[in-house]
């Protein structure tokens, strides 16, 4: 199924003949087979956001449907790895191609070639349902990899077998009720912007320890809660999200790096693999993800890395674990939304925001909680998400910060006065708030 392209404005490019596409679909684009998503749908003719540069396209370039919508590989391998918005691992792009990114390079998101020790958990006649936990791989020192089986599958297990394979081999066989026979692999793809199913949220009622004594006291986090940072330019934003990444006691840390300074991602990258982690004494980086779409890299990549590491992050929250999501910064995510937004023509909202600014945020920070994860075992895991917000001058006024404060229950404004004064994490205490003070209490008293 192709289309051709008709109009390129940036990473806006629009395209006929395609009537049989969806909403959502990833298509590729031109002769270098560029990523792109279809944003809107208009008789046959598509708007599709690229998300890769797209220079040098020009009206006439064919245009290929993939019938899917953008999704991510999940499975053994992601742990320590660093990848950019749409889930491309940089190192393995850097063996291929050199430091610089060329266009349409196409590396699969998890090693094919590499084996990994499956150790079988279920035996055959098991009857399972989504979500169940059929075997374990030792991914890092810290994690236990737990492969489960697709939340849309249920069924009888007829083969499983322990030993190393690559994540694309058959590791087991699932009958399904109507008496097909389903290979499972090690890796299962999600489309991005749909959450991964639960059994049961539940309201946030233990304290995620983050290591600072600012946040501890007085304005703690709930494991599976949600926090906002603002601040102005150099008011330590980034650092906070530093520390956060490295002393919270959490599991598993998703790191977005989105819209902000690369140096920024340099610093994670250098750090991380030094510093020990006080609960395993392993390296940092053995139970890290990293997520780089920074300011110098394809805006419409950044609107989508924010739902590629909340998607990696409820994968491993299915698990059982608890896992933290930190996106530094949800402006510059807010920003790639305006772009878009703008080159498709839409009504412009508050201060040129699309009108739908809010409902985004809301479905990011929605994803966090704490929830009975599917399976028929009693497993319960966590997702915290922590987003930084970057008011243009520091003014919380402005469309991002107001429609995050109504969403997140807890505030840690940073203030520039404070941070002057190298007073560090410059958290104002006057204006700064924690919702899950009640909640907590109970677990506090015990």
């Amino acid at each position: 199924m192709s289309g051709k392209i008709v109009k390129v404005s940036g990473p806006l490019v629009v395209a006929t003949g395609l009537a049989d596409a969806n909403m959502s679909d990833v298509v590729r684009v031109g002769p270098q087979h560029l990523i792109g998503e279809i944003l809107t749908m208009k008789g046959d003719s598509a708007s599709i956001q690229v998300y890769e540069e797209t220079s040098g396209l020009g009206p006439g370039a064919e245009v290929v449907t993939t019938g899917a919508p953008m999704s991510v590989e999940l499975g053994p391998g992601m742990i320590e790895g660093i990848y950019d918005g749409i889930q491309r691992p940089l190192e393995k792009i850097v063996e291929k191609v050199g430091a610089n990114i060329t266009r349409g390079v196409e590396v699969p998101a998890l090693d094919r070639e590499k084996q990994w020790d499956f150790t079988a958990a279920v035996t055959p006649g098991t009857k399972v349902v989504g979500g169940d936990v059929i075997g374990t791989v030792p991914e890092t020192p810290v994690v236990l990899h737990k492969i489960m089986v697709p939340p849309n599958l249920s069924g009888t297990i007829t083969e499983i077998q322990s030993g190393s394979f690559t994540v694309e081999e058959t590791v087991a066989t699932l009958r399904t009720d109507k008496g097909e026979d389903v290979p499972l692999t090690m890796v299962q793809k999600w489309p991005v912007r749909v959450g991964r199913p639960y059994k049961h949220k539940y309201p946030p009622k233990r304290p995620l320890c983050s290591g600072q004594r600012v946040i501890d006291t007085m304005f703690p986090i709930a494991k599976g809660g949600t926090a906002a940072v603002p601040g102005p330019f150099g008011s330590g934003k980034t650092v906070v999200q530093h520390q956060l990444a490295k002393w919270s006691d959490v599991d598993i840390v998703v790191y977005i790096g989105c819209g902000e300074r690369g140096n920024e991602m340099t610093d994670v990258l250098r750090e991380f693999p030094e510093l020990k982690d006080p609960r395993t004494g392993e390296s940092l980086m053995k139970r890290t993800v990293l997520i780089a779409n920074t300011s110098d890299m394809p805006v419409a990549a950044r609107e989508a890395s924010v739902y590629t590491g909340i998607t990696i992050a409820e994968y491993f929250r299915d698990m059982g674990y608890d896992v933290a999501v930190i996106a530094d910064s949800t402006s510059r995510w807010a920003e790639a939304l305006r772009e878009m937004s703008g080159r498709l023509e839409e009504m412009p909202g508050e201060e040129g925001y699309p009108a739908y600014l809010a409902s985004r945020l809301a479905q990011f920070y929605e994803r966090a909680g704490s929830v009975a994860c599917i399976g028929s075992d009693e497993r319960r895991g966590s997702l915290t998400a922590v987003g930084a917000v970057s008011p243009p001058g520091g003014d919380l006024s402005e469309p991002v910060a107001q429609a995050t404060m109504r969403i997140v229950k807890v505030f840690w404004a940073l203030d520039s006065s404070l941070a002057y004064k190298r007073h560090f994490p410059a958290i104002n205490w006057l204006n700064s708030y924690s919702l899950y003070l009640d909640s907590l209490k109970p677990w506090f008293d015990e």
